[in-house]
């Protein structure tokens, strides 16, 4: 959500525009957390930047209130410089047509906050695939309590670990192995360059061993949340005038 990150369209219908470097974005969910007690559950409200995958807002509560997510956007927004940008720089919202993101309470703070409004397409499942793939990330680690959570301050206690560990411990497959915040903080592209460097400094000493290339170490300028045929691509990012994409996301965590 600040200076050079992704894109992508601003309405309904245009998931698929690409996500290019221009101006930094965030993405959000709001996922149930299953309890220790049958048919309790939880509520994980967090924004995902869609370019750097890096978790820069999340919070755990009791119940679903939109009163929540407008607080979250609110301070997210602010701790990642969205006031101090151009009202048409600013960053796009998306997610899917739940309740939560069309409450009057978070309308009036996007635009409050300038940000725009995006939708997924109906009956497309992936127009949110970040986001999805945040969720089975963290099903899978193995702090995830598998019989639940004991309480509100289990779950955020393990909320903290889990967002401090994706963003600072984890190397992203999407984006060359760095970490999101590497990457958020515009750190990759030093430690790509060095990497191939290295790379390219083995295959000389031993060129025996390389019947090939070496690995891609180059640097990811732009994203797609869902991806487009090159043509349809190429002529969005002509266009120059794409959005920043952030997308929001509610859904069941078994």
């Amino acid at each position: 959500m600040h200076s050079e990150r992704c894109t992508t369209g601003s309405a309904r219908g245009h998931a698929k525009l690409p996500v290019v470097r221009s101006a930094r974005r965030a993405c959000a969910t709001q996922p149930f957390l299953p309890t220790e007690v049958a048919g309790g559950w939880l509520y994980l409200y967090l924004i995902l930047d869609v370019y750097s995958r890096k978790i820069v807002g999340f919070e755990v509560h009791e119940d679903d209130d939109c009163d929540h997510a407008a607080r979250l956007v609110r301070r997210t927004a602010l701790a990642e410089g969205i006031h101090a940008k151009p009202r048409d720089e600013r960053s796009v919202l998306h997610g899917d047509n739940g309740a939560t993101l069309k409450a009057t309470t978070v309308l009036a703070m996007l635009w409050w906050l300038g940000v725009k409004l995006s939708y997924s397409r109906p009956r497309v499942s992936d127009d949110n695939a970040f986001v999805e793939s945040v969720f089975r990330t963290a099903k899978y680690r193995p702090e995830f309590p598998t019989g639940g959570f004991a309480n509100l301050h289990a779950a955020r206690e393990w909320a903290r670990q889990f967002v401090h560990w994706y963003n600072h411990d984890h190397r992203h497959s999407g984006i060359r192995y760095v970490s999101p915040a590497q990457r958020h903080a515009g750190e990759d592209i030093a430690i790509l360059s060095a990497r191939h460097e290295v790379y390219l400094q083995a295959r000389q000493r031993t060129p025996a061993r390389w019947s090939g290339d070496t690995r891609n170490w180059s640097h990811i300028a732009t994203v797609t949340l869902n991806p487009e045929r090159d043509c349809v691509v190429a002529a969005a990012l002509r266009q120059g005038d794409i959005q920043p994409m952030a997308a929001w996301r509610r859904r069941h965590v078994p």
